[in-house]
């Protein structure tokens, strides 16, 4: 945690340096996400009333899910958390996820990364000061011979350079303190347990335990693990809904999700043994649905989706899942229904909206091109960085045969990807057949003139569930 807490905020240094969206402008090397509605969804229920009673509700904070196994979470500016899904995996119950959400919120409602970077400033300005010092007092010991004057120089730009480190780090230990007593506060407020929490850092500490005593606690971006959890015990005595559980539906999500990220991200081995055929729970049957599309074949699949379906014919995700196999199963035509029922039982979902108008469009049929257009333009409303909603776009309108729309959603989609040459040129095309003037024309236009961006924060090759694919297809997330 150390290590990513300082990656964090190194990151978030760079991405406001850059003043460059972040969704917009990806990079290879950048954070792996993952976009799936279902679970994207089921964070937004978990952090909304946290995110009210701080009085953050008006900034429109997003969960990002990252796919890195180990347990972390982090935020890089005042509108997103990122949360790994190790952290998913790990969490049990909902309420240990809760507190992690409720810590990071209060980094959040501290103003801590507006603050820390006034603390980096104030740092750096120090820092170059000693160096200046300590590099006169070098050049002035060689001017005269004196090898101890270059010493001394020497000393004074290394012990000042500690200094800050320390000051910096002992800051940060305060901020993560901070947090602590903030997300108690709001689990109080929004009468939830605080035992998450406190089981979520216990863990930590049964886990580091040897470690620990080998390290030196101010040389740490966070507290002594053990000294965390006796102070959270304290924390949490004034916390009145300890023994509150989860609600049954809610902790049946959480599995759900749980089940999800094992049947997309794991091998059919490893989701075998976690989810035997013996076990004929909800979870367990949608963890083996979903390795079996990715390993098994689309008709083995289908077989065990249509089961889930009618187990719950008004979920969603069921129907979505259903028409992601066959899309991916060279089946497009098959997924447009299962698709439409999942886009009209969750109205908002812009990103299965994405996939029905894939489908649309893999169906080569110009009968479909107008309402795959219809489609992805509101999907495009609500998912204004996301690459394959214009992929999907420009072939539509290849399709239809708008080739100056088409070239500028193709230019837009490598604008999304981070590919500024590609934008360019197909803009500079798009411009070519657009009136002169017309809002294509200026789009276009805009476009050209765009300059590389500084820096990038996300992978160009993000991990996505299904919703958001472009290409042909192919059995499980890329990476």
């Amino acid at each position: 945690m150390p290590v990513s807490r300082a990656v964090a905020c190194a990151a978030a240094v760079a991405l406001v340096v850059s003043g460059q969206p972040a969704f917009a402008q990806p990079k290879p090397g950048g954070l792996p996400v993952i976009r799936d509605t279902e679970i994207e969804q089921l964070l937004r229920d978990y952090t909304a009333p946290i995110l009210r009673v701080a009085g953050l509700t008006q900034q429109n904070v997003q969960v990002v899910l990252i796919n890195e196994r180990v347990f972390n979470a982090f935020v890089m500016d005042g509108r997103r958390i990122f949360v790994n899904i190790g952290a998913l995996y790990d969490s049990k119950t909902p309420n240990e996820i809760i507190g992690v959400l409720a810590h990071e919120t209060g980094h959040l409602a501290g103003g801590h990364l507006a603050r820390l970077r006034e603390q980096l400033a104030s740092a750096q300005t120090a820092s170059i000061l000693a160096l200046l010092l300590g590099a006169g007092a070098i050049a002035a010991g060689a001017a005269t011979g004196s090898r101890n004057t270059g010493v001394i120089g020497q000393a004074a730009i290394s012990a000042p350079q500690e200094m800050i480190r320390r000051s910096l780090l002992s800051y940060q230990r305060a901020q993560e303190e901070a947090a602590d007593r903030a997300g108690v506060k709001f689990l109080n407020a929004t009468q939830q347990s605080a035992k998450g929490m406190q089981v979520t850092f216990k863990r930590f500490a049964d886990d580091i335990m040897i470690v620990s005593s080998r390290v030196d606690p101010y040389q740490q971006s966070h507290p002594m693990p053990r000294e965390r959890v006796a102070a959270l015990e304290e924390l949490v005595k004034t916390n009145p809904y300890w023994d509150k559980v989860d609600p049954p539906e809610l902790q049946l999500r959480h599995d759900m999700m749980r089940a999800k990220l094992a049947g997309f991200l794991e091998r059919p081995d490893s989701v075998a043994r976690r989810y035997p055929s013996t076990d004929v729970s909800l979870p367990a049957r949608y963890a083996r649905a979903i390795s079996a599309y990715r390993f098994a074949g689309v008709a083995n699949a289908i077989a065990q989706i249509d089961a889930l379906v009618a187990a719950q014919p008004n979920n969603p995700y069921f129907h979505e899942l259903k028409g992601q196999a066959l899309l991916e199963g060279a089946r497009p035509a098959e997924a447009i229904a299962p698709l439409r029922r999942a886009a009209a039982l969750t109205p908002n979902a812009a990103l299965i909206r994405i996939m029905l108008g894939q489908a649309l469009v893999a169906t080569g049929e110009n009968r479909y091109s107008e309402e795959a257009i219809s489609l992805l333009k509101v999907a495009m409303q609500r998912e204004p960085e996301t690459p394959d909603v214009y992929a999907q776009l420009a072939m539509a309108y290849g399709r239809k045969g708008d080739l100056a729309e088409a070239d500028l959603a193709a230019s837009q989609a490598a604008l999304a990807r981070g590919d500024m040459k590609t934008a360019r040129e197909l803009a500079a095309r798009a411009k070519t057949r657009f009136p002169t003037g017309s809002p294509g024309w200026v789009k276009s236009d805009d476009i050209v003139g765009l300059r590389p961006p500084k820096s990038g924060l996300f992978s160009s090759t993000n991990v996505t569930f299904g919703p958001v694919r472009s290409g042909p297809a192919s059995t499980g997330p890329t990476e």
